[in-house]
């Protein structure tokens, strides 16, 4: 798959393109991609970062790193990729001035769009438009009840599984393994502790049975109030995995939420929590 960041940098093509910001990659997107590959024109996607409503002045936590949007994409079928960075000058492109500047040079043959789908200045242009200036329109209804701000929705809840059903996979939070306070190798079960993105969704506090490294890790993402934090951290005891594992990235897949977390009696008490959740680690299914 190519990523390119300007229409000058893809040959001029017969296209079927796909245009959104496709946070999470997920099965209404993938839905788009596909008829677009089936056109049998070159599948583009046109897709913007940062995040629209960011620069418009409204607060938007992501689904996916730009870094990991790419490579769904690409999983999902997409010959080219057209990065725009999204500015207040992008927003006030007329939508007759969008497809001139964006979409015509790369060649566009066919704009694939559901009924409902609005861009340009004012959310003005629709595809009527689109048309109207000689596109072809390829129809893609929406996938029912599957939206990036429905999933949201369900992560802030941690209803993982029922995420991962529109998903079409499990949620995942990557970042670059950290230093803690490393009381887990005390305990018995080290951690890696992940900084994540500031914009990238963290679902509700709490223990969570997931996956990192090709193996199975309990996960904790909360405050840890059995010691009295107050620091959000996000905590990945993998199974079965010796190594050193400071400063690298680290993608975590979230599949179920156990439990709160919450304070104990005593370490025991404590210890002996953690092993249970080890157990329904490992008795977890991957969902999606």
């Amino acid at each position: 798959m190519n990523v390119a960041h300007a229409p000058e940098e893809l040959e001029r093509a017969e296209r079927a393109v796909a245009i959104g910001t496709f946070d999470g990659v997920h099965r209404g997107h993938r839905a788009a991609i596909a008829a677009a590959a089936e056109t049998g024109l070159r599948c583009t996607v046109v897709t913007f970062d940062p995040h629209p409503r960011l620069v418009l002045g409204y607060d938007v936590q992501l689904l996916t790193t730009l870094r990991r949007r790419l490579e769904l994409l690409d999983d999902a079928g997409a010959d080219d990729v057209l990065v725009l960075r999204f500015t207040d000058e992008l927003s006030r492109l007329e939508p007759e001035e969008f497809v001139a500047e964006i979409l015509a040079p790369i060649g566009t043959n066919a704009v694939v769009a559901a009924e409902t789908f609005r861009f340009g200045r004012g959310r003005k242009g629709d595809v009527s438009l689109l048309r109207g200036l000689g596109l072809d329109v390829v129809d893609v209804p929406p996938v029912a009840g599957v939206s990036s701000s429905r999933i949201r929705e369900l992560l802030a809840g941690g209803e993982m599984r029922e995420a991962a059903g529109l998903l079409g996979r499990p949620h995942e939070l990557e970042g670059t393994v950290v230093s803690g306070d490393q009381r887990g190798g005390t305990l018995g079960f080290p951690t890696a502790n992940l900084a994540v993105a500031p914009r990238l969704l963290v679902p509700a506090f709490g223990i969570y049975a997931g996956a990192a490294l090709a193996g199975r890790a309990a996960v904790s993402i909360g405050v840890n109030p059995h010691y009295g934090g107050s620091e959000r951290r996000i905590e990945a005891f993998l199974l079965d995995f010796e190594g050193d594992l400071y400063g690298q990235e680290l993608r975590i897949e979230l599949w179920e939420r156990l439990r709160d977390e919450r304070a104990f009696e005593s370490e025991e008490d404590l210890v002996r929590q953690i092993a249970l959740d080890v157990e329904a680690t490992r008795a977890a299914d991957r969902p999606g």
